[in-house]
């Protein structure tokens, strides 16, 4: 059985199609992290550095930590790291990472206000379902019998009450908390936001830890059985180490490698600049056709006609009643049924019944008489490099 985690579900809810590319075929990528990863872990290990030291009572100056975080940076920094800020240089990152941690250093220090029992701990816990999930906690502490469960956040969002109160990751590691630690009377869920120099607390019930490990298992249990493991394109698709790969940005990859000759020759943009120009001259006809419809529908008026000729063809008019419905729909809908004339009257809505047929919410019998044929349609939206120029 797979060990699970909220970094595993959380790429799960985010993209079904990176979560396959990652846990399901281990795709290798070129880009091995992102420089936002990459300088969040390296705050981390000069952080567990400084806690790891203090327990053999070697206090490190801040200049100490400072400069094991630049030896650490120059040891791991590669040039194939992703940044997607093109704006700001792997230095820029480089000196906010030592912000964070300075500023955390001059909050904390002594950095006695509890008893550290872990580090980066590493352990599992076993799932009401029997599904097991790994326990990655940054920094384990206690005060008496209030444990503190902490996180760094290197996000440059500050995370706000209600966003701490609905966390998953720190919540499932409270039940962990509270199995290996029989004193724990009260645990808190706290985050470090080193780019704000603030922390965020919040905690738990047992009922809503039961009701949070419930809900993962429900997760579990759909990823487990899925067969469909669809992309979902968002903002955060701009991060992803599998873009170069993914069916809905590759080609913009291999573009962006091309010199502007090659661009304007490339077969797939002369196709789609072919398409819109034809999508924008149909939209061009449809508004004349209609502002001549009107046209010659106030000719037709005016001189008392109904048919109009010109060179070669000829427009025929014909006034007839179109049917207004009710603003009201479902109590007229109702009337109908009580009047034995809706079944008569309505008809199929394909969109409804399809979204329930692909959700398998019809009758058994009804799904039988059912089958499904690969269609494709295609939309023109306007490229995100373009709207932002």
């Amino acid at each position: 059985m797979a060990t699970y985690s909220h970094s595993r579900i959380s790429t799960y809810e985010n993209c079904p199609y990176q979560y396959k590319l990652k846990y399901i075929d281990k795709i290798e990528v070129e880009i091995p992290t992102t420089i936002e990863a990459f300088m969040g872990d390296m705050v981390h290990q000069s952080l567990e550095k400084l806690y790891a030291d203090l327990k053999f009572q070697k206090l490190n100056s801040l200049k100490e930590l400072i400069s094991f975080f630049n030896n650490l940076w120059e040891k791991e920094y590669s040039e194939d790291i992703l940044i997607v800020k093109k704006e700001y240089s792997a230095e820029n990152y480089k000196k906010m990472g030592e912000k964070f941690i300075s500023d955390y250093y001059e909050s904390h220090k002594p950095f006695n206000d509890m008893i550290i029992l872990g580090l980066e701990t590493q352990d599992r816990m076993t799932l009401p379902d029997g599904s097991h999930w790994h326990v990655r906690i940054d920094k384990l502490g206690c005060k008496g019998d209030t444990y503190f469960v902490c996180d760094y956040k290197t996000n440059s969002r500050m995370k706000d009450q209600e966003e701490a109160d609905a966390d998953r990751q720190l919540a499932m590691y409270s039940a962990w908390v509270k199995d290996k630690f029989k004193d724990a009377k009260k645990v808190v869920l706290k985050w470090h936001m080193l780019a704000f120099d603030k922390e965020v607390t919040s905690e738990r019930t047992e009922e809503q830890i039961k009701n949070l490990q419930q809900e993962v298992a429900q997760i579990i249990k759909e990823i487990e059985t899925v067969k469909d493991f669809p992309r979902k394109v968002s903002n955060l698709c701009d991060y992803c180490v599998y873009k170069q790969i993914c069916p809905s940005f590759k080609h913009e990859v291999i573009l962006e490698k091309k010199t502007p000759v090659q661009f304007k020759k490339d077969e797939g943009v002369k196709l789609v600049d072919s398409f819109a120009e034809l999508k924008l001259k149909e939209k061009e006809i449809a508004q004349k056709e209609e502002e001549l419809r009107e046209k010659i529908i106030q000719y037709s008026k005016q001189f008392g006609v109904d048919v109009i000729f010109g060179s070669n063809m000829k427009t025929n008019l014909r006034e007839f009643d179109k049917l207004v419905l009710p603003e009201d729909n479902e109590k007229f809908v109702e009337m109908l049924k009580k009047s034995g004339l809706y079944e008569e009257c309505s008809m199929i809505c394909y969109p409804r019944l399809q979204s329930k047929a692909l959700k398998k919410e019809l009758p058994p019998e009804l799904m039988k008489k059912i089958k499904f044929d690969k269609d494709v349609r295609i939309s023109l939206s306007k490229r995100k490099d373009v709207e932002d120029e």
